[in-house]
């Protein structure tokens, strides 16, 4: 008979438990399962978005693919949409405009997500992967429970929810330490209840890493194709004064702009959620006719304005020089009007598509007297997490991380910027009104206790 849990909230009298060894081994399992299931889900995406894109039209007899083409696929990605939002349990998650979920999803809901992330995602509309990862490492944890558990309660499912949500999100970006951040933000764990949930879910993280890192070696499919890793830019060594003046109008501007994108959508959603077969495909083709648009007024192509960035943003770093100012501003305009249709129509997550356009804002602004390239991007980055998220936290790590083969330099920057862009957003957010509330189901949101948790897991 195992060892009683013990009467007290200390971490250390959690972790020496039995119960909590139990609860780890369960969690490395779920990872397992979550991280083979994220990789497939990523990996599907990319397949989509090569063969519908690529390969298909040299099937079909094209030398390349035709600027017509994306009208008819983008229409189509809103048809199956739309059918998983009205015909499938779950309305195909949460709508991206309103931010990322941190919601227990049921298991009955995942074909629904999952359907209009594919479509969503991986036929070009301007949204990322993160919150279907999340969606689907949950449902799939709490699925796994039940199939060892039939009779485990709800507690013990949601620490195996939130066990996938770490493994599912370390893989989209190849590091289980964003993973951790990110998921321990927005489920706003605290005290013993972020030992009973984190040590778990930096196991799961753990293995979605091992499994990003090894299916290139056992498959020959590069995870390079869908998960970002640190970018590409000119060392920076330190910081001066005046890079310090000109992050502060700059996060300010990035705020501003976020704003005014998520003020867009959350007015369109109430217009098209009662005709989503109407308005999806007609969203659809505006977001591909401003693709088209832009590959008329630029040397660049389509595929900088459609996805949801975390592809491009590799490129757009290492290759700034090939975009004019010009270029630049078109793309900030484009991306962000399509980005703004795609979070109120479509299903996937706001966090990389912030991301890109704040690196090509950096790179805009890395034109101004004394603020270089590499800094203006890094915080770009983290600007427009924080904007969209409210996570100053997970903003900061992802613009130190994803910058740092640069040197240290951006780092204090980076804080600089996302605490400035933070303040506006929360502002600007308090001015406009109220805004639906967030869902904060986790499980470290409905237990008083986490002696509990592990009590249910029936381990004696």
């Amino acid at each position: 008979m195992a060892d009683a849990a013990p009467a007290t909230a200390d971490p250390i009298a959690i972790i020496r438990s039995r119960r909590f060894l139990a609860l780890l081994v369960l969690a490395g399992l779920v990872g397992l399962v979550v991280s083979f299931a994220a990789w497939g889900f990523l990996e599907l995406v990319h397949q989509i978005q090569v063969g519908v894109f690529q390969g298909l039209p040299k099937d079909l007899g094209f030398s390349g693919t035709p600027r017509w083409w994306y009208l008819p696929v983008l229409a189509f990605a809103g048809v199956v949409t739309a059918f998983a939002i009205t015909r499938l349990p779950g309305r195909g998650g949460h709508v991206p405009a309103y931010g990322l979920s941190s919601g227990q999803i049921q298991p009955i809901e995942l074909p629904s997500v999952i359907l209009a992330a594919l479509a969503s995602i991986g036929l070009g509309l301007v949204i990322g992967p993160e919150a279907p990862l999340i969606a689907l490492g949950g449902g799939l944890g709490l699925l796994a429970m039940r199939l060892i558990n039939k009779d485990a309660p709800n507690e013990v499912g949601a620490v195996m929810a939130a066990a996938g949500m770490f493994a599912a999100v370390s893989l989209i970006f190849a590091s289980p330490l964003i993973a951790a951040v990110l998921m321990i933000e927005v489920s706003g764990l605290g005290g013993s209840k972020l030992t009973l949930i984190l040590i778990p879910g930096l196991l799961a993280a753990g293995i979605g890493s091992l499994i990003s890192v090894g299916m290139g070696s056992w498959t020959g499919l590069s995870t390079s194709a869908y998960a970002l890793g640190p970018l590409s830019l000119p060392a920076f060594a330190r910081p001066d004064v005046t890079d310090f003046l000109w992050t502060v109008p700059f996060a300010l501007a990035i705020a501003l702009g976020t704003f005014l994108i998520f003020s867009g959508a959350r007015a369109l959603v109430p217009v098209i959620t009662p005709r989503p077969f109407l308005y999806l495909p007609l969203i659809g083709l505006l977001v591909a006719g401003l693709a088209i648009a832009f590959t008329y007024a630029t040397d660049h192509g389509a595929n900088e304005v459609l996805f949801s960035g975390q592809d491009q943003l590799p490129g757009l770093a290492s290759n700034a020089s090939s975009w004019s100012l010009g270029a630049l501003a078109l793309l900030l305009l484009f991306k962000g009007i399509g980005y703004s249709m795609s979070a109120a129509a479509f299903r996937g997550g706001p966090t990389f598509p912030a991301m890109f356009l704040g690196a090509a804002a950096g790179l805009m602004a890395g034109h101004l007297p004394g603020f270089e390239s590499t800094p203006a991007v890094a915080v770009g980055l983290g600007a427009g997490v924080v904007s969209v998220l409210r996570l100053p936290l997970s903003a900061v790590v992802i613009g130190v991380l994803l910058t740092d083969r640069s040197g240290a330099g951006s780092a204090p920057l980076v804080i600089f910027g996302v605490v400035v862009a933070y303040i506006a957003s929360v502002w600007l957010a308090a001015r406009q009104g109220p805004e639906p509330p967030a869902t904060t189901d986790t499980a470290a949101s409905r237990h008083d206790h986490p002696d509990e948790v592990m009590t249910a897991a029936g381990v004696r």
